[in-house]
């Protein structure tokens, strides 16, 4: 970007204020899945993968024992039995037993040829057991064929598909891929992310504020949003922007340069020197400046290109709390969806409020609330974080929701059910 521009001189903002929904209808269809590639096991965990996984082999690929006791032949029934041997995991046994021998066996192991049952060893009493495995035990309990033991191919049957191009690779996932021998995975890139903090009031946070100064709060906080996602995101930080042209440009084209999408805090407001959206304006389509909201109204969306690539730019609000409102509602989706998500969007609830809360007569509010399952009442209940202003950062503390309050007059009276996003661990 390199581009003359100044702040608004109106202070009547050309945009005109979009519901959230329209905003990231907006900002979903200017959002393109990323490539893909191959990534290592041990760093696929959270990405999408984009291949159909098969099973090569049966597992298990033997007969197994699904418990400690001795195999046997279930025909046999109850009595005594000498034990001829016997067999561990990891091992599989030469001898071959016939009927009125049983052989000791644990869990995980194969199951020696001729024996169709096992006996767990609660059903038994050890009678005399040599050092080389051998000796006498009581079987006091009947078993029908195949009792605990798993068939060749009971879990996963040679062929069968075990993972599909759009899953999401937790740790189970990861757990099959490993079972069924890939050392390596084809998936979706994730984003990288470069995140910035405008404004000369802003000082960082190891150092003691002078006059006018705060510390930077909002990056910080962005970035570990970024991280906590889990996708894989890389995250650059690109510091703080003074209130000039030069600086906020250099620092710009920097993100712009190496990440996929730019986030910054400030400088999208009616001030002389909120700058963001001028720059935005020359340099690229800026889809949204304003949204229909609180908190978070001058949340801003644009698109430009950058050596032949679309990138992607959210300017948020210097508020804290708007800032992290909006990026959860609005850059959030728009991440996993770059990453692969074939739903990228905040799971919702119906949610009780526990106290009557009022309403805002201009703008739909996403007040903080701390969400929880009652189980006396069968159904989420939010209670209110308290002071909802948008520059106190102590009402996200605790939040793990967002409720949906319509604008209105009034109140939202304590008990009303609410549609309520989630944003965190319940």
């Amino acid at each position: 970007i390199n581009a003359e521009y100044g702040a608004m001189s109106s202070h009547k903002s050309a945009y005109r204020m979009l519901p959230i929904p329209e905003a990231l209808d907006l900002v979903m269809k200017n959002t393109h899945v990323l490539e893909q590639s191959i990534l290592p096991l041990a760093d696929a965990g959270g990405r999408v993968l984009a291949q159909e996984v098969k099973a090569k082999e049966p597992l298990p690929p033997f007969p197994a024992s699904m418990k400690d006791g001795y195999a046997v032949v279930a025909q046999d029934g109850t009595g005594e039995y000498p034990v001829i041997g016997e067999v561990t995991a990891g091992i599989i046994p030469t001898l071959k037993l016939v009927p009125k021998t049983v052989m000791r066996i644990t869990t995980g192991s194969a199951v020696p040829d001729g024996a169709n049952a096992i006996v767990m060893v609660e059903d038994t009493v050890l009678i005399d057991r040599k050092p080389d495995g051998t000796g006498k035990v009581k079987i006091l309990k009947a078993v029908p064929v195949g009792r605990d033991i798993r068939p060749i191919g009971s879990d996963i049957k040679a062929g069968d598909t075990v993972l599909t191009a759009g899953d999401v690779l937790g740790p189970a996932e990861i757990g099959l891929l490993a079972t069924v021998g890939h050392t390596s995975v084809l998936v979706r890139n994730s984003p990288k992310v470069a995140v910035l903090s405008t404004g000369d009031e802003l000082v960082e946070s190891s150092e003691t504020p002078g006059p006018g100064k705060i510390r930077d709060s909002n990056r910080p906080m962005l970035l570990s949003l970024l991280r906590s996602i889990n996708i894989g995101i890389e995250c650059i930080d690109l510091g703080i922007a003074g209130d000039t042209q030069k600086d906020l440009e250099e620092k710009v084209n920097k993100g712009l340069e190496t990440a996929d999408v730019l986030i910054t805090s400030g400088g999208v407001s009616m001030g002389d020197l909120d700058l963001m959206k001028p720059l935005l304006e020359k340099s690229g389509t800026v889809h949204f400046g304003r949204v229909l909201m609180k908190p978070g109204k001058p949340l801003t969306f644009a698109t430009l290109e950058w050596s032949g690539k679309k990138k992607l730019v959210f300017a948020l609000p210097g508020n804290p709390v708007s800032s992290y409102v909006t990026f959860c509602l609005v850059a959030l989706p728009c991440l996993r969806k770059l990453a692969g998500f074939e739903d990228p969007y905040l799971p919702q609830v119906a949610a009780k409020i526990t106290k009557s809360i009022k309403l805002d007569q201009k703008r739909p509010e996403y007040h903080r609330v701390n969400l929880s399952w009652d189980a006396g009442q069968n159904c989420f209940i939010a209670r209110s974080t308290g002071d909802q202003a948008s520059s106190r950062l102590l009402s996200m503390r605790t939040a793990n929701g967002l409720a949906l309050l319509g604008k209105g007059s009034g109140f939202v009276e304590a008990g009303t059910m609410v549609p309520t996003y989630i944003i965190g661990p319940l």
